[in-house]
């Protein structure tokens, strides 16, 4: 079973992906921000974590370039989702630089949610 972390400060949106990924046999996590993940990965595995850009305490692009930076190739190496509401605000280049795999625009595509997911997580 697939884990699949999902860093999203929107309670609705992170029940909708968690709802549509349970479906999907994989198991879900959820937090706040960007500082939860950091402190999650310290004792916990995922395959692959979905951050949304705009958190409190510590954005996605903050978070995902902290687990890029890791020292632990297990950490540094699990693949990330952009996910964000303000798409125009950044380019691919900056989610790929930042170390993202890839981005999903809000409102959130789930069909195209649960492709990626799988596709990066090579289900």
């Amino acid at each position: 079973m697939k884990k699949v972390l999902i860093a999203e400060d929107s309670s609705v949106i992170q029940n909708l992906a968690k709802k549509i990924l349970e479906f999907q046999n994989m198991h879900i996590h959820a937090v706040k921000n960007g500082q939860q993940v950091l402190d999650i990965l310290e004792t916990e595995s995922f395959d692959i974590i979905l951050l949304d850009i705009n958190m409190p305490v510590m954005d996605g692009m903050e978070c995902a370039k902290a687990i890029r930076a890791s020292k632990n190739e297990a950490i540094s190496s699990i693949p990330l989702i952009a996910i964000t509401g303000n798409a125009r605000n950044y380019s691919m280049e900056d989610f790929k630089e930042a170390g993202f795999n890839d981005m999903l625009a809000k409102p959130l595509n789930f069909d195209a949610l649960v492709a990626q997911v799988k596709v990066l997580t090579g289900e």
